[in-house]
């Protein structure tokens, strides 16, 4: 079963499409990819498939009848349109060869993609073909109308051939006449791999890509060609996702890392390209988080379409983020009660009593997305969902309850009167982290949580989904104790400059965590700026007030200082938790709290991720008690040798 995107097709697709939909769906092989209707640089051709042993084929399809057809020639048809008039059209088949080259001459660009030598030196690395589809027509009309005269029998398919039910249709007839229809004459001698798959994904289709990484392209000097060898884009699921979320209200349910901040800002700059006049709201809880998303979507936004296109005006992307300041506003849920509905928390349920008896007026949303949905209450959701238009009812809520840090007693049917029944999906794949620190956070957490006993796997739903991981590795979770915490900080502020000199790690690609800023006994921010400072390591403290949250920048050159909780939804190359022996902290009642904080706090690492502590807790006794199953089993393993 090939991989479709979107999952499911358009109701209002015609019965040709959709029976077209269902067979390439089940009839071609597993790794193939089959988009419906994908906006690709200003077109929109019907079908496009690629497969690593096939290429790449651009499908036209036709509802066409032999009384649809007038006349006919290679270029234009003359047909009986739907209201029963005469109109000329485009050959099918040119439309689709038209299509074709749009999409090989965006391709072309990319030097990863095609022969830099040889025979076929300039051209793309892959086949390329084009079809046409006619669903109401079979063979034996063709050869009545003399169709086969204009069209190629190779670049096309009729009724029979896509059929399933029709006595003549073949699996294999299907794949061999897909595999026909293409104007390059060799074959793949080698599979397209995974990288080659993701830059034609990340060239055709701009919303895949992972914005945030994105640098300005700089032309090469001889040739417009763009080296993409590190490009990063959503995989098929979030693509999906971000693309078929659907109307009405929704519920995304993701393990920490599995891009769901990424998807939720992906929805809605599809959302403004769809509806530039709706009026958009992000919300979250916490305020770092919410300039992290803005960072995001202005980097998706300032983007190109085309990462070939150097006319690119400025002023047209000015315009389009004038148009983006105007309707889509992105908020933390206080803020947002204070600067756009001018209330409190304490008069919200006052609020939603005069709603409900139409005795006030507030703002009315098109759209609402709200990220980190587990950490609102249930009165905040029942507000928002008094303030969503009523026709389009296009509320996405995401979230995970491993990352709840904050006790909410909520049912979505009865807070926001929406319900989330057969409109949720759940991401089960950690693409943040690696396959070590995945295992470390996990195994953490399943240990200390009381929610250990609802982790689900991903065929059901539940309380907490437990991760997997992606395949990328890299090196274990380090765990370092010290004798006092000015010396522990000077082993993490040398480690620091010892990463950004060896491994040439960004001072901004690296966050220190705390859990409280001050004890009785010493105060943890001086000593970690005063480390810092002693090795000259440029530093930003997101946390010290509400003005250095807001003017947090993401890129800055510097190594971050952050609380756990304003580090929800943002990642770094390197993450360090200092200072873990006051974990659980003790005038916290909640361990639970502290238990879902560790976890978040760990799973915010990309690469390295390392663990710190000068005392003793309950929390760390658990790490001395890694560390010595670790000394045992290399023990063992150097007996056995």
């Amino acid at each position: 079963m090939a991989q479709t995107v979107p999952e499911t097709i358009r109701s209002t697709a015609t019965a040709g499409e959709r029976l077209l939909f269902r067979t390439l769906k089940n009839y071609l092989p597993d790794d193939y990819i089959v988009y419906y209707e994908p906006e690709i640089l200003g077109k929109r051709p019907d079908f496009v498939i690629i497969g690593p042993d096939l290429g790449l084929v651009v499908l036209e399809v036709k509802d066409y009848t032999k009384t649809t057809l007038v006349q006919i020639n290679h270029d234009d048809w003359i047909i009986v349109s739907a209201n029963g008039e005469q109109a000329m059209v485009k050959s099918p088949l040119k439309q689709a060869r038209d299509n074709m080259f749009h999409v090989v001459d965006t391709l072309k660009k990319d030097k990863n993609l095609i022969h830099t030598a040889g025979k076929y030196q300039m051209q793309l690395k892959f086949p390329y073909g084009f079809g046409a589809v006619f669903t109401r027509m079979y063979q034996k009309d063709f050869i009545a109308e003399g169709i086969y005269s204009v069209i190629d029998p190779n670049l096309c398919l009729i009724r029979d051939e896509i059929d399933p039910e029709k006595e003549s249709f073949t699996e294999e007839n299907l794949i061999e006449k897909i595999t026909n229809m293409f104007v390059v004459p060799y074959r793949l001698r080698k599979n397209l791999d995974i990288y080659d798959i993701n830059a034609i994904r990340y060239h055709l289709f701009p919303e895949v890509r992972i914005s945030a990484e994105f640098k300005a392209p700089v032309p090469y000097q001889d040739q417009l060609l763009l080296s993409l060898h590190d490009i990063k884009a959503m995989d098929l699921h979030q693509e999906n996702l971000a693309k078929q979320i659907g109307d009405k209200n929704r519920l995304i349910r993701g393990v920490a890392g599995s891009g769901k901040t990424l998807i939720l800002a992906s929805r809605a700059k599809l959302l403004l390209k769809e509806h530039p006049d709706w009026k958009i709201l992000i919300l979250c809880y916490n305020i770092s988080l919410s300039q992290n998303i803005k960072q995001i979507i202005r980097h998706m936004l300032e983007e190109p379409d085309s990462l070939f296109d150097f006319t690119n005006k400025d002023e047209d992307v000015e315009d389009v983020l004038i148009q983006s300041q105007n309707n889509l506003i992105v908020r933390n849920f206080h803020e947002w009660l204070k600067f756009d509905l001018k209330i409190n928390e304490k008069q919200i349920p006052t609020i939603i009593e005069k709603l409900e008896k139409k005795e006030t007026i507030l703002p009315i949303y098109d759209a609402i997305l709200i990220d980190e949905g587990q950490d609102f209450e249930a009165d905040w959701l029942a507000l928002v969902s008094k303030l969503l238009n009523e026709n389009t009812q296009s509320l996405l809520l995401v979230e995970d309850r491993a990352q709840t840090i904050y006790n909410r007693k909520r049912s979505y049917v009865k807070d926001t009167g929406l319900s989330f029944q057969g409109r949720s999906k759940i991401l089960t794949i950690n693409y943040r982290n690696t396959a070590q620190i995945v295992k470390f956070a996990w195994d953490f957490y399943q240990k200390h949580s009381f929610l250990k006993n609802k982790v689900i796997s991903r065929e059901h739903e539940g309380e907490v989904i437990a991760p997997q991981s992606t395949r990328r590795k890299g090196p274990e979770a380090a765990i370092v104790k010290a004798d006092s915490f000015w010396k522990e900080m000077r082993i993490v502020a040398r480690q620091i400059q010892k990463l950004h000199e060896e491994k040439k790690i960004s001072y901004s690609d690296i966050l220190i965590l705390y859990r409280v800023k001050r004890t009785h006994k010493l105060n943890i921010i001086d000593t970690i700026q005063q480390s810092l400072h002693k090795e000259a390591i440029p530093n930003y403290w997101i946390t010290e007030n509400e003005q250095t949250k807001r003017n947090f920048e993401l890129e800055g050159e510097t190594v971050k200082i952050s609380t756990i909780e304003s580090s929800k939804g943002l990642d770094f190359q390197v993450v360090f938790i200092v200072n873990v022996d006051n974990m659980p902290f003790p005038l916290e009642e909640d361990k639970e709290r502290e238990v879902s904080l560790l976890y978040i706090g760990m799973t915010r690492a990309k690469q390295y991720l390392c663990l710190s502590y000068s005392g003793e807790s309950e929390f760390t006794q658990y790490f001395e008690d890694l560390k010595i199953q670790e000394k045992d089993r290399v023990e063992l393993i150097e007996k056995q040798v």
